[in-house]
């Protein structure tokens, strides 16, 4: 697919405005979108909370069909959100870091009418980042699906008791564990909930699943790296508690004794822009305080 500044006339506007500070920006760009003599478009979930009569809103999942590009004022979990609806479509999505973090949406507030000119003019990155899909089977019935960009997280819920399970990749039989549960997790997650949980940092131009234990009975168990063409599987065995599992931190599902949850690689990717200097470890050194201490040791110097 080509992208290309003559194709952005009609601009997506989403952001979760439950802080005055997203509401702002998302006004901001609005009225300077209009300025430049483009065509704004609201989602329905924003519009209802922004100022701003006489706006054409369409619901997100519909969004993508609308619109050329789409800017998410927020934090990252704004923008996962935003991803599962747009990805189909395969609209590029601009980010306005509203939140904590940062690692997706990368332009700061400050900044944002000047990056995302220098977006409209031609001038950005492209990075498409691919998603995980993931089914539930009882038998050969798919009783559940989602996709996330993230992680797919198989949990024990609120419980303190851990789960057993069986992993299989590409047919091929890896393990029976006792764990917390296991994050499955692509390199675009590689920095959230798998970091914590001991994983590594896989640079998002990688094609690759990390598989990361969640607190495993056997300290052996390490978290593993696999192609991005893998096929996984998790069988669930007897368990104290029913097992839970979750894509991106949504609402978790339940699983039964015998049930299978397969993950493979999402068909389409997400397309991120990024303005002109975007640079992947400086991220890590920003958002993850790489170089803290030498920083401070310079400046005491």
């Amino acid at each position: 697919m080509q992208i290309s500044a003559k194709t952005f006339r009609n601009i997506g506007l989403i952001g979760r405005p439950d802080k005055s500070s997203v509401v702002d920006t998302l006004c901001l760009i609005h009225d300077h979108i209009l300025s430049l003599g483009l065509h704004p478009v609201f989602d329905a979930e924003t519009a209802e909370l922004v100022p701003h009569e006489n706006t054409q809103t369409v619901s997100r999942h519909l969004l993508g069909e609308v619109v050329d590009l789409v800017i998410v004022v927020g934090g990252d979990g704004s923008l996962l959100h935003a991803a599962r609806a747009l990805v189909k479509y395969h609209t590029p999505v601009i980010g306005v870091n509203r939140g904590r973090l940062g690692f997706l949406t990368d332009i700061t507030p400050a900044e944002a009418i000047y990056k995302l000119d220098q977006v409209l003019q031609g001038h950005f990155q492209l990075d498409r980042r691919f998603l995980l899909e993931m089914e539930i089977r009882t038998g050969n019935e798919v009783v559940y699906n989602a996709i996330a960009l993230n992680d797919v997280v198989l949990h024990s819920g609120k419980s303190v008791h851990m789960l057993d399970f069986e992993l299989n990749i590409d047919g091929q039989y890896v393990y029976r564990q006792h764990s917390d549960g296991l994050i499955v997790s692509t390199p675009t997650g590689s920095t959230a909930y798998a970091l914590s949980g001991g994983g590594p940092i896989v640079h998002p131009g990688m094609d690759a699943i990390a598989l990361v234990p969640m607190h495993p009975h056997t300290l052996s168990s390490r978290p593993i790296i696999v192609g991005g063409q893998s096929e996984i599987k998790i069988r669930i065995r007897e368990n104290r508690v029913l097992p839970m599992v979750s894509a991106d931190g949504q609402h978790s599902v339940s699983l039964n004794i015998g049930d299978c949850l397969h993950i493979r690689k999402h068909p389409f990717k997400l397309i991120l822009l990024h303005p002109p200097g975007y640079d992947f470890y400086m991220a890590c050194r920003t958002k993850l305080g790489w170089n803290q201490d030498f920083d401070s040791l310079q400046q005491q110097d």
